[in-house]
């Protein structure tokens, strides 16, 4: 998932379109498993491929009822709505781009997925004001390439995260955390890579 404010390698995890027309992606488990949902071709948007967001969740665990998730930079949606069928309380997807931001709420609708939330706002102005430790989950996926947008999002992220909460943290290279002061007393629990992806999940270092 991701912001279609800079230009991205897009993975073959959906069916390619052109000119701005959806394309598909599928969600990959929990109540809505294999439901398709359109995607708009939109410059830079590049959903989570399902490989990864299959690792993810299982690393997740499945399960995540009674769980609240933030998803920074929604993109396609296709995290928070994972997070939403595995049984999440309350999904808050926020993006930018208005075409993306509505054909996220065009799918929230076809699903009738009541525990999200879609925000259409700069994602950094919005998590700012919300509440600290008040997040399981937080999904971070902002363009590539950008690397002080990816510094000033875990900035902001570290703090809303619960005490015993996670991030994930998908972006061009390996997320170096001895040298992010943000993430002072987090580590990297599990990493991957698939393609041009590198896929990250943190938590408190007590708490692994």
């Amino acid at each position: 998932m991701s912001r279609s404010s800079a230009t991205r390698t897009v993975l073959p995890s959906h069916t390619p379109s052109r000119g701005g027309k959806p394309h598909t992606i599928r969600i990959i488990g929990g109540d809505w498993k294999r439901t398709p949902l359109p995607v708009l071709d939109l410059d830079g948007l590049r959903p989570t491929p399902d490989r990864v967001r299959e690792t993810l969740f299982n690393w997740l665990g499945q399960d995540l009822t009674g769980q609240t998730c933030l998803d920074m930079f929604a993109g396609s949606g296709a995290l928070g709505f994972e997070a939403a069928s595995r049984g999440a309380a309350r999904v808050l997807m926020i993006e930018r781009s208005a075409k993306a931001a509505a054909q996220i709420r065009a799918n929230q609708s076809k699903l009738g997925a009541r525990n999200t939330e879609v925000a259409e706002a700069d994602a950094l102005r919005l998590a700012a004001s919300l509440a600290l430790g008040s997040f399981d989950v937080i999904f971070l996926d902002p363009p590539f390439g950008d690397q002080a947008l990816l510094l000033r999002a875990l900035d902001i992220a570290a703090p809303l995260a619960a005490p015993d909460g996670a991030i994930y943290v998908e972006c061009g290279d390996a997320l170096d955390v001895a040298n992010i002061g943000a993430l002072a007393g987090w580590a990297i629990v599990r990493e991957g890579k698939a393609g041009a992806v590198r896929y990250h999940l943190l938590r408190r270092e007590n708490e692994e």
